[in-house]
């Protein structure tokens, strides 16, 4: 995927470029811009890349004023040091915020997710063309419907809809349906987090990974973190960090 950086730090445009050079998936970076003039000026004289990734306090102000003067049109990762922009990235093309510094694990979730969404948007239009009725199951277009798993010497097929949530444990990966029913799993949660819909399912933390429906609350916590209740219960506190706390409250308020 094609690329730029809107960074005015040159530190942290050095380490972003490091992490993209051995992250999960090839990126090209076509620039690396250090300020909102440079940024209009590049995206009025180029196409538009694949992907930017996205400063928000520049030198000569907020990044958000980028939108104001131009058409952005493609999607944006924001990375910042602040959380309290969240919502306003939100508004402005964005599919994810991560807060420095970066960690890999979160680069490489972000990217993931641009290429989920990509797979989703265009198997979705190329579904529509084809079949005027599916539009109401766009949010379906490429993703797992259903799992089989074993339940003693039996396979059962579980549709993904009623799925509560996956967890890991014990080097073991779990899935718990509506029911309450434990089934374990042949796949690791992130080979599972790939074929569920990412508009159902939210990897809240290395070891859950959470359907919508499931959510019954969510409280705050210390530290800015994030407390989950989910149904069926679960023994243990399902803590979202403050990191992953902005990216969750979008995708819920979505």
């Amino acid at each position: 995927m094609k690329c730029v950086i809107i960074e005015d730090e040159k530190p942290a445009a050095e380490k972003l470029l490091s992490l993209l050079a051995v992250c999960n998936q090839p990126v090209f970076v076509e620039g690396v811009l250090g300020s909102i003039k440079e940024a209009i000026s590049w995206l009025q004289e180029h196409p538009a890349p694949d992907l930017i990734f996205m400063d928000i306090e520049l030198s000569d102000g907020l990044s958000f004023k980028i939108f104001e003067e131009i058409n952005v049109e493609c999607p944006v990762i924001f990375i910042t040091a602040y959380d309290e922009y969240w919502q306003e990235a939100f508004e402005h093309n964005s599919i994810d915020y991560l807060l420095k510094p970066v960690k890999p694990e979160k680069l490489d979730a972000a990217l993931n997710k641009y290429q989920k969404l990509k797979q989703h948007f265009t198997a979705g239009y190329k579904a529509l063309a084809d079949w005027p009725q599916a539009a109401s199951q766009l949010s379906q277009s490429g993703y797992k419907k259903r799992f089989l798993v074993k339940r003693g010497t039996d396979y059962i097929s579980i549709k993904t809809e009623e799925v509560a949530y996956f967890y890991a444990t014990h080097k073991l990966v779990c899935m718990v349906d509506s029911s309450g029913q434990k089934f374990i799993m042949d796949q690791s949660l992130a080979d599972i987090e790939t074929q569920v819909d990412p508009a159902a399912f939210y990897r809240v933390n290395r070891k859950y990974l959470v359907n919508m429906s499931a959510i019954k609350r969510i409280k705050t916590y210390p530290k800015s973190k994030l407390l989950l209740e989910v149904v069926p219960l679960v023994t243990e506190d399902i803590i979202i960090s403050q990191e992953n706390a902005a990216a969750f409250k979008q995708w819920m308020g979505q």
